[in-house]
């Protein structure tokens, strides 16, 4: 089932961040369906975290997806190669996002593995947020897509991950913003292979 839009637009992203842990992120492109569960995100709390994008309401051609309802995705390209993955939540005006860094891959093993020119399957298909978006055919053109709709969609298949089992540590390249690099704003499984390093 999908998650529904009142599960995005609740204001504390730090919490929808956690608890997409164990949730199915799915794509169809072009008829292919690929997907898995994710068991690594990131957390970036808007306005007021110098890690994010829209930090000091910076609201540009880039980071206005942002600023939408919450239920949607923002996806744009990281050092002009890797296209990058975030749900946007909360309320229009309030740029929160949650960056998806891992799934473990369930659905259109083999489409996924031509998208990342792999031969047989391994960790490093989905771990990392590069290879999360490479994998499930995202690019910029799924940018402010409906997390309702038919082409991207966050799916609850009823897996709890218990709280003893989720890390939350400092997010990672964020050192420029400076004590808010320090937040425990990531989360992940704890021991799961697909999480990008450093998981210890």
């Amino acid at each position: 089932m999908k998650l529904p839009p009142s599960f995005y637009q609740s204001s504390d992203v730090v919490a929808i961040s956690r608890n997409l842990l164990g949730k199915y992120l799915f794509t169809n492109i072009a008829g292919e369906l690929t997907g898995g569960m994710i068991v690594e995100t990131e957390a970036y709390n808007g306005a007021v975290d110098k890690a994010s994008h829209a930090y000091g309401n910076k609201n540009t051609p880039r980071t206005q997806t942002m600023f939408m309802e919450g239920g949607i995705a923002y996806v744009y390209l990281c050092y002009g190669i890797h296209h990058l993955f975030n749900v946007v939540t909360s309320v229009a005006g309030e740029p929160h996002a949650v960056l998806i860094r891992a799934i473990v891959p369930t659905n259109g093993l083999d489409v996924m593995l031509l998208r990342k020119k792999m031969t047989k399957l391994k960790p490093n298909l989905t771990a990392g947020p590069g290879s999360v978006a490479k994998a499930l055919g995202i690019d910029r053109s799924l940018n402010a897509f409906s997390l309702q709709s038919t082409e991207v969609w966050i799916e609850d298949r009823g897996i709890e991950i218990h709280p003893d089992d989720i890390s939350a540590v400092p997010r990672i390249g964020v050192a420029y913003a400076a004590e808010d690099a320090l937040l425990p704003y990531r989360f992940y499984v704890k021991g799961n292979q697909y999480v990008s390093k450093p998981n210890k």
